[in-house]
This record gives C-alpha cells, sequence and structure tokens, in this order.
C-alpha cells in the first residue's frame, strides 16, 4: 500500500494536450475513481500512475519514491484492464500464478498467494477451468485475482466492469468494494459512469479536456458542485439548468447579479397547482420506474426540466404543472460556467 502524489502532469499527442498540469494527492489506503466524459484524460492519467505511458513534464511518486521514468514491472502497481487479458490456453490457476513464476516467487508461496486470493473473490471451484468456460463476471474476477496475488502498492482498474452486463455490474461493484474493504489497499479506479463513481468511491476526481474540475467525497461533489460542468455531471438524472430570464422577477429568489444559469436537482424540484408555482410546464414524458416516475416538463423559455416523483405520483402526459424550486437547494453559475453562492462550498 502506498500514496501517490502527482506533481504538475503533462501530457500531449501531438497538438493535442491528454493532461494539463495535474496535480493530485491519493492518500494510502484510498478508493478513489477518476471520471469524466471520453476524452476527459482519465485512463491517460491512469496509464501515466502505470507507466504505460510517459508523460512530458511533471513526476509521479509511489509510497515516498519517484516512479517518473521507471517502467512499469519497477512501480509496484498492479492493473486491471477493461478487457480482462487472460491467457486462453491457461487454467484459472495458472493464470493468476504466471506473474508469480516470471518473477520466481517460490512454489510453496504462489500455492499460498492463489489459495488466499482464490478464498477471497470466491473462485475456488474454477481454479482447474480456463477462460473459456467462466462466465464474464468469474473471468473479470480472475482478472483482479491475477492483480491481487502481485500484492502491489497500488491496484489501478481502467473501466473493468464496463463489458457486464447491468446486473452483474451491481453484483462487481459491490464485490470490490468488500475487496478493498478487505485488503485495506489503495486503488484508483477509472470510470465514465458516475454512478459507479458515487457509490465506490471515498474520494472523485472530475477531469475535464485534460485537467481536473474537482476533487471531493461522493456527496461533497454532489451537494456543492464548484462548476456547472460538475453539477452536470455528478447525480442521476442531471442537474437541470435554467437561463437565469426564464425565472424573470420570482419573488423570494434571491440571486447574484453575477448569475447567469440557474440548476436544480429533479429530486429537489416540487409540484404545485398551475399558477402557483415559479414556472408553469406542460408534461412531456412520464417514465415510470416502479418507486419513483420521472417527469419531463417543457416550459416556457427552457429546455425540458426532470422532475424526480414518488411511484404514486399521478400526473399525466400532457397535464400542466406548477413548478417550485426551493432556494435551498438553487445552483447558480456564472458566465465561465464556475458556482457563485452556497454551492461552491467544499
Amino acid at each position: 500500500m502506498a500514496e501517490v502524489i502527482l506533481e504538475s502532469v503533462c501530457k500531449s499527442f501531438g497538438a493535442v494536450a491528454a493532461l494539463s498540469d495535474v496535480s493530485l494527492r491519493i492518500d494510502d489506503g484510498a478508493f478513489v475513481v477518476f471520471v469524466g466524459p471520453s476524452g476527459c484524460g482519465k485512463s491517460t492519467l491512469l496509464r501515466a500512475i502505470a507507466g504505460l505511458e510517459g508523460i512530458d513534464s511533471g513526476s509521479i511518486r509511489i509510497g515516498g519514491r519517484d516512479v517518473t521514468d521507471l517502467v512499469p514491472s519497477e512501480r509496484d502497481v498492479a492493473m486491471v484492464f477493461q478487457s480482462y487479458a487472460l491467457y486462453p490456453h491457461m487454467t484459472v490457476r495458472e493464470n493468476m500464478e504466471f506473474g508469480l513464476k516470471v518473477n520466481r516467487v517460490p512454489k510453496a508461496e504462489r500455492k499460498r498467494k492463489i489459495a488466499e486470493v482464490a478464498r477471497i473473490l470466491q473462485l475456488e471451484p474454477y481454479l482447474d477451468r480456463r477462460p473459456a468456460q467462466l462466465s464474464g463476471g468469474q473471468r473479470q474476477r480472475v482478472a483482479i485475482g491475477r492483480a491481487i496475488v502481485k500484492d502491489p502498492a497500488v491496484f489501478l482498474f481502467d473501466e473493468p466492469l464496463s463489458n457486464l452486463d447491468a446486473k452483474l455490474r451491481i453484483q462487481m461493484r459491490i464485490e470490490l468494494e468488500a475487496l478493498h474493504s478487505q485488503l485495506g489497499a489503495t486503488m484508483i479506479y477509472v470510470t465514465h459512469d458516475q454512478v459507479e463513481a458515487m457509490t465506490m468511491a471515498d474520494r472523485i476526481v472530475v477531469l475535464n479536456e485534460g485537467r481536473i474540475e474537482q476533487v471531493g467525497a461522493p456527496m461533497e461533489l454532489y451537494r456543492h458542485p464548484q462548476s456547472e460542468f460538475v453539477a452536470g455531471f455528478i447525480g442521476s438524472p442531471a442537474m437541470n439548468f435554467l437561463p437565469r430570464e426564464a425565472l424573470g422577477e420570482v419573488r423570494g429568489l434571491d440571486l447574484s447579479d453575477d448569475a447567469v444559469r440557474i440548476g436544480i436537482r429533479p429530486e429537489h424540484v416540487e409540484i404545485t397547482p398551475p399558477g402557483r408555482g415559479m414556472l408553469d410546464a406542460a408534461v412531456r414524458v412520464r417514465e415510470e420506474l416502479g418507486g419513483e416516475n420521472y417527469l419531463y416538463a417543457r416550459a416556457s423559455g427552457a429546455a425540458d426540466i426532470v422532475v424526480k416523483t414518488g411511484g404514486e405520483e399521478p400526473t399525466s402526459v400532457g397535464a400542466v404543472i406548477g413548478l417550485r424550486f426551493p432556494s435551498q437547494h438553487l445552483h447558480q453559475f456564472d458566465a465561465a460556467g464556475r458556482a457563485i453562492g452556497p454551492s461552491a462550498r467544499g
């Protein structure tokens, strides 16, 4: 286990800046998730930590060692990829043992490590099977097991669950969280799925166009996004954004003179009878998910506003409803997309 410290890391591919002045400290034993849209630099940053991608400037330290110029095998990290990358002609046992053999770990020690990891990952019944005889979830557990037996200082995960179906993703997510608790290891995890980020991370690093937008605990980013980008990326469904003028001169709203856009999350929008809210809107789509519903309502001067309601809420498509936005749940953003007011805390 070890802390990871990045200082002013930059990386370009030709004229394209993939990472721009990235500085970050990851504590020993933390579970940190890099999240952001495709092309934001999250996988490049992970590969730079692993040593699979050289950097143009800056430094990377792992466990107090400067590893900036070291090859991957000298960095004491283990990486789990999106593709399982298992040897198809080898059994589960042989796949997990391969790296240990290469590093000349004694046979007795190899046997002990594989037995322990197989127990932790519930792979004991499958040790003599080949990858083709396993399900997707089992293959991913083998890939994780291969990383664990190396006993690295840092585990690196590059979108390891994206090839799994929705139900299996949830199951594997829970298993990874339990594994982190059991091992107490430093883990860095890349995903484009903000739900994975919110549920798994101690801290989330939100990246945008090669730069860090914000770092914080999941609920800190949810409650106090420092930019419109973070506000729109963290939370599902995404935050609603309205131009300031859409609210006109609504009484009771204390908005900053610098506010250009106003944000509110779907779960914080309140439904009122028409004419009694801050806006009237016509319901265009109703999504029923059992215990909760989502209404997509179009107001004059604004895009669809998503409203989260209880499963028994009766509003039907075509109905006109009033919408109220409680002041304590409003987020204000200036012309540059930076948060102003209470949402900028954290």
